[in-house]
């Protein structure tokens, strides 16, 4: 019962709303089955699976709301839950950025997010992925710790104005850190996908394990500015973190690298190197995404940045209307768009220069200017004429994705990392501050 039809939620929601005597209603219905395996030290520690069905209902009142929340689903328990809801509303102090709800609106239909492929996921393919890993790293005597996860879910919603949504989905990702014997060896990989026929944890467990036997006897390089290129496991964060400060609001209120000095935005500036552009669209094929946003908006392709100008900042729908604009949601998952360039190209065409495989421990140092500072890790590289010459120390870095993106020399061919499509980078002055003895 975990993952209800359309016909079904759409049921249940009727059923919610049909009980409802305040002035609007609105209910939200979820539902999904979530497997994973874990293991550590080349043997499987954790294995589990667990289905849950969720339904919130949110009455209001003039501009007071209160949401209440159940997991039953006769027709007791639910009129039980809007009189909750309508009695925590009256309640509940006024919200002053209160918007009335949406009427019914027109959705892209994106039937990519669910492959039943991955809904058919069970413990038996869990534990052979495992293995899988685990085989590869036993036979060259190297320690692996990795992590699947896949769920199958439905998010349904509807309200008393006539506004109905639905969408079902499906991901698995998998994560696999392997280790040399002697602890002085790591490397790394990630994969994510809606469709688990594209996964293979063999594969990236063979990635992973041979950055790992690289890395070992690893120099130190002075801190400093030096030429990088960052696959897109390292580029992925930097540039997620920058794409969540897309935000009118804090843009507008002086709290953002996109606030302009004396008021207002830099929306329409160029503010990246020309080949920089940067959209959202729910229908990629690549990372397909729910035609709706959590508050009943559509989602539709939208561009944020266009050869280095931003193009688009996020609204929501009070300061939408309080600006006297129209309203846009916020990217889920965006595309940087790249080139035709493989990352083995970027490393040719590299006189000198370090490969960085992954940041860690990021941590905002300054919001104003997006300033970053992080680790390297699982395997940073030392570039001479085009080819990796030796493994390197770490470094803590201190970088903005801003300036980064400013400073461009080459850009690959994009691929999906957590959720996104991001290129590798090849990057020039990149900041390094101080070296770290981490591995």
């Amino acid at each position: 019962m975990a993952i209800l039809s359309k016909e079904e939620a759409k049921k249940i929601i009727d059923k919610v709303l049909s009980f409802a005597k305040a002035d609007e209603t609105a209910v939200s219905l979820n539902g999904s089955k979530t497997g994973n395996i874990r293991y550590a030290r080349n043997t499987v520690s954790t294995s589990g699976e667990s289905t849950n069905l969720s339904l919130a209902v949110t009455s209001v009142f003039g501009k007071r709301s209160g949401t209440a929340t159940i997991n039953e689903f006769d027709d007791q328990s639910l009129e039980k839950t809007v009189r909750r809801a309508e009695e925590i509303a009256r309640l509940a102090p006024e919200n002053p950025e209160y918007v009335p709800m949406l009427g019914p609106q027109q959705y892209i239909d994106v039937e990519a997010t669910y492959a039943a492929s991955t809904a058919a996921i069970d413990p038996e393919y869990r534990a052979k992925a495992a293995l899988d890993s685990i085989e590869i790293c036993k036979k060259r005597n190297l320690t692996s710790a990795g992590y699947l996860e896949d769920s199958a879910g439905f998010m349904a919603m509807g309200n008393s104005k006539g506004l109905f949504a639905y969408n079902r989905s499906t991901s698995v990702d998998f994560s696999v850190t392997v280790r040399t014997d002697d602890g002085l060896g790591s490397g790394y990989a990630i994969q994510d996908y809606n469709d688990v026929s594209k996964l293979n944890a063999g594969a990236s467990t063979e990635v992973a394990a041979q950055k790992a036997l690289a890395s070992k006897g690893a120099v130190a390089l002075e801190p400093g500015k030096y030429t990088v290129i960052l696959e897109p496991v390292a580029g992925a964060e930097l540039i997620q973190n920058m794409m969540r400060s897309f935000d009118a609001r804090n843009a507008d209120e002086g709290r953002s690298f996109l606030s302009k000095k004396g008021g207002g935005t830099r929306l329409g500036e160029k503010l990246f190197d020309e080949r920089v552009t940067i959209i959202s669209d729910p229908a990629h094929p690549d990372i397909p995404k729910s035609g709706f946003f959590m508050d009943g908006r559509p989602r539709e392709k939208t561009t944020w940045v266009e050869k280095g100008v931003v193009k688009n900042l996020a609204y929501s729908r009070f300061w939408a209307q309080k600006q006297g604009v129209k309203d846009l949601p916020p990217p889920f998952g965006f595309i940087m768009e790249g080139g035709n360039e493989s990352l083995a190209d970027l490393i040719k065409g590299t006189k000198k220069g370090i490969l960085v495989t992954r940041f860690w421990y990021i941590r905002a140092v300054d919001p104003q200017t997006q300033l970053y500072t992080g680790l390297t890790r699982d395997g940073t590289f030392y570039i001479e004429d085009g080819k990796i010459k030796h493994p390197i120390k770490n470094f803590r870095f201190n970088e903005s994705p801003v300036i980064m993106l400013n400073n461009v020399e080459a850009v690959g061919k994009s691929v999906r990392v957590g959720g996104s499509m991001i290129p590798p980078l090849k990057i020039r002055d990149f900041t390094f501050s101080s070296l770290s003895d981490a591995v």
